[in-house]
């Protein structure tokens, strides 16, 4: 990979990293990041007591990762003008408000409702587009690429987390119980985002902020070839991640794999995210990011095809789970650098929601697919497949990418 160019970062002076800001933030990513992670593991226990099939389920799952994306955009405009904190207590009460209904489900429109749209639009006010917004209006351009890695590693720690914390709450408590312990968990997060205060003119970068309307942001990104690939690379992120997190502790056994190995195995690509959102972070600081990004998806495909081709056995799982973590969230810091270092951060929220938007419409076909194919085939080997293609997709529309600001006439 060759180096960034020195135009796509603006030298500023070093200083250190705003570490209560930082910390605020991955507190609440790991929080609004664990309990929609171990999803997958309320599904067969929810099934079999209520009589569904998977693809009820995978529906509410669907609507939980498209009622995220499409929130995103909005929270993220909210959080620029009116400020970080009042979007991410919000993000804690609905999150809190949507488990203990899905806890109380007795018909699938109230699985829809709480696990799909109101846990959906939690995520969408908490995620990552407006916590890595707030990051960047707090440190410099330089410290940017590692600040949104560490904020990923955090939602990356969520998930290590929660995959054994809810599988043991469903064991000893059951599955309907056991979300609202999750539920009351969430009422923490409107405690924890307190120094996430500011909103897109505080901060340490407000003074170099671009001022902009909101039409005229969205008019200058859709316009921008570079804006436009990097999203729709983005869809086949969501695709990969979210089939997995949805269907992965049912496929592990279809293929006759004793169930401890599926909670090993989340946690395994949890811990193993940690490590691969901090690389990622500190090589896309280094190096650049849109090379970076194709050989990410690439990996990708070349993971899945090994672990669908060799015989399966528990040692192939958890080599997938260690391989597939280290590239799991890894594309988050990269493509959340490129998006601030194309438009600065005044829209930031709003203009980064818009690629989470992609991510999760790719996550609704993910997971919504990974159950209808399931009950059509009786298999989950061609959402696999499609997983493996899309891959090589996202290489190809990444590659082109260019890592340098908009042109704005009036600046030059």
């Amino acid at each position: 990979m060759s180096a960034a160019s020195p135009a796509a970062v603006a030298r500023t002076p070093r200083r250190g990293l705003p570490w209560l800001i930082i910390l605020s933030g991955s507190l609440v990513a790991m929080l609004t990041f664990g309990p929609r992670s171990a999803m997958g593991f309320f599904q067969l226990p929810m099934l079999a007591d209520l009589g569904w099939d998977r693809t009820t389920f995978g529906l509410a799952m669907a609507l939980q990762n498209l009622c995220w994306g499409l929130s995103q955009p909005f929270f993220g405009a909210m959080a620029d003008k009116y400020g970080t904190w009042r979007v991410l207590a919000i993000s804690g009460l609905l999150y809190a408000t949507g488990l203990i209904v899905m806890a109380f489900a007795t018909a699938t429109v109230w699985l829809h409702v709480g696990g799909g749209v109101l846990v959906g639009l939690a995520v969408g006010a908490g995620s990552f587009g407006t916590i890595l917004s707030a990051f960047a209006r707090n440190v410099t351009p330089e410290q940017r690429s590692m600040a949104f890695g560490i904020g990923t590693a955090a939602g990356s720690a969520g998930m290590f987390l929660f995959a054994p914390l809810s599988q043991g709450l469903v064991s000893a408590f059951g599955w309907s119980d056991s979300l609202v312990i999750l539920g009351a968990m969430m009422l923490i997060v409107p405690l924890v985002a307190i120094p996430l205060r500011g909103n897109a003119s505080s901060g340490s970068q407000s003074q170099s902020v671009y001022k902009q309307s909101i039409g005229q942001a969205l008019k200058e990104a859709l316009g921008h070839k570079s804006y436009l690939l990097l999203v729709s690379g983005f869809f086949v992120c969501g695709y990969q991640v979210a089939f997995i997190t949805a269907h992965f502790p049912a496929y592990i056994g279809d293929i006759g794999i004793d169930a401890r190995y599926a909670v090993i195995a989340l946690a395994l690509i949890g811990f193993f995210n940690i490590i691969g959102s901090l690389s990622a972070g500190v090589i896309g600081q280094r190096y650049s990011k849109p090379y970076f990004l194709s050989l990410i998806y690439i990996g990708r495909s070349i993971v899945v095809s090994a672990f669908l081709l060799l015989p399966q056995s528990p040692l192939t799982v958890i080599l997938f789970a260690i391989a597939m973590g280290l590239l799991w969230l890894s594309t988050v810091p990269p493509t959340n650098a490129l998006v601030a270092i194309m438009f600065g951060t005044r829209h930031l929220g709003l203009l980064g929601g818009i690629v989470f938007l992609s991510h999760q419409i790719g996550s609704f076909l993910g997971v919504w697919m990974g159950g209808y194919l399931y009950d059509h085939f009786g298999s989950y080997d061609p959402v696999w497949w499609i997983g493996v293609v899309l891959g090589l997709f996202a290489a190809l529309v990444h590659w082109p990418i260019e890592e340098k600001p908009v042109f704005r006439p009036a600046m030059a």
